[in-house]
């Protein structure tokens, strides 16, 4: 049976006590894949600038200050204070405000983009998934796209097995959270929804965008990359970019990426 408790405060909380998310993506070689491969799905897939930007869930602005520095105007929406608040001071974003994704205080068609770089990995309910991309293309201008990131339902498996940290006591937690995404927040990670790239395409089109694209940011190499530690200017890092971009579209393989990315065009299909 769905659980019913608000998902709200334990987010918050997490996010503000528990874990810096400023700086996630210099800490590992997996973060900084994910921001390497993240940047250029992005510069392939929005508008050139400057086409005006809504970053939901856009946290404390990592992607919102690269895209405003490249000359986007970008607001950012995010659940907790301190991420807003951090966007403001560190990047120069147009705006930066609390909200939530499913339910935006902005008008029909005024963004010529929309991202939820965020959002979806932390709605364990399917309705609320789908409301959230649907209130993302309500305000995306017709032709413009809708993208959103997702945690792929195989993640943490592969990341708690090549940390060492699968063991009899672990296991059924682990298991349920790949049988039915939902984790539990016990594991030492937040309220969080895990993928599957069918998923994506099917709340994609329960929302009206039914022309979807769906990549697999860091393809099949991050688990090699975070157990060598391999540094950004190595060979091998290099290669995992172009390993992840030669599989980003094949169906076969982009499960096995630590996160996903879909995009659809507001009005297409």
């Amino acid at each position: 049976m769905p659980s019913t408790r608000s998902p709200e405060p334990d987010i918050r909380r997490y996010y503000t006590d528990v874990y810096g998310e400023a700086g996630r993506l210099d800490r590992t070689p997996q973060g900084r894949l994910e921001r390497a491969r993240t940047r250029e799905l992005l510069a392939r897939l929005l508008p050139p600038p400057p086409a005006t930007v809504l970053d939901l869930g856009g946290g404390p602005g990592a992607y919102a200050g690269w895209l405003a520095a490249a000359g986007h105007p970008v607001h950012l929406v995010d659940l907790v204070p301190a991420h807003a608040a951090a966007a403001r001071r560190d990047h120069p974003v147009a705006s930066a405000s609390v909200g939530d994704a499913r339910h935006l205080p902005y008008a029909d068609a005024s963004v010529d983009a929309a991202l939820l770089l965020g959002p979806l990995y932390h709605l364990t309910e399917r309705g609320d998934r789908v409301t959230a991309l649907r209130e993302a293309a309500r305000v995306t201008r017709p032709g413009g796209p809708v993208l959103a990131a997702a945690i792929s339902r195989n993640t943490p498996m592969i990341d708690l097995v090549r940390q060492g940290r699968v063991d009899d006591g672990t296991r059924p937690a682990i298991l349920a959270a790949y049988n039915t995404g939902v984790n539990d927040p016990a594991t030492g990670f937040t309220t969080a929804y895990f993928h599957r790239p069918e998923q994506l395409v099917d709340e994609f089109t329960a929302a009206g965008l039914p022309a979807v694209t769906v990549y697999g940011i860091e393809g099949p190499l991050w688990p090699v990359l975070e157990t060598l530690g391999a540094a950004e200017e190595s060979t091998l890092f290099r290669e995992a970019v172009a390993c992840a971009r030669a599989f980003e579209c094949d169906p076969a393989v982009i499960g096995v990426s630590c996160h996903l990315l879909a995009v659809a065009t507001v009005g297409a299909g």
